[in-house]
């Protein structure tokens, strides 16, 4: 599924720089995570975004000796459906900083909690499969 968004250089270079793991961990912000999801839903569908979102994240993980139990699958998918509805309900646009920038409240990495129970999002079984909210729903496109 393709949107009337698009990429730049800046973005191209963001997305090869995450899978060949040279951002640093303490460069990888929750803003650089919804900027690479923005860039990988360009072109894809939630789906697959989620499979090469998961598999680059995990690989990363294990690439720089982080601990796997950080990944959660449940938060993954839920802003992968969170920024795919953001970009369905907004302007087109020309790359992932002028998206961020006219959506400021994803970069509210809290906004999930809106969603999810504290208790339900960072259960084991939340790291491990994706669980639907219990809280409010996210909107699917």
């Amino acid at each position: 599924m393709t949107t009337d968004h698009q990429v730049d250089r800046e973005d191209q270079e963001l997305r090869r720089q995450f899978e060949s793991f040279t951002i640093s961990p303490d460069e990888f912000s929750h803003a650089i995570h919804v900027r690479l999801a923005y860039v990988y839903l360009v072109d894809n569908d939630v789906d697959t975004v989620y499979r090469q979102f998961r598999q680059v994240t995990l690989d990363y993980l294990k690439h720089h000796d982080i601990d796997p139990s950080k990944y959660n699958e449940t938060l993954t998918r839920a802003w992968i459906l969170a920024i795919r509805h953001f970009m369905m309900c907004s302007s087109p646009t020309k790359c992932s900083s002028e998206f961020v920038d006219s959506n400021p409240r994803l970069l509210n990495s809290r906004i999930m909690q809106l969603h999810y129970s504290k208790q339900l999002l960072f259960s084991d079984e939340a790291r491990l499969s994706f669980i639907e909210p219990d809280l409010a729903p996210i909107p699917r496109y």
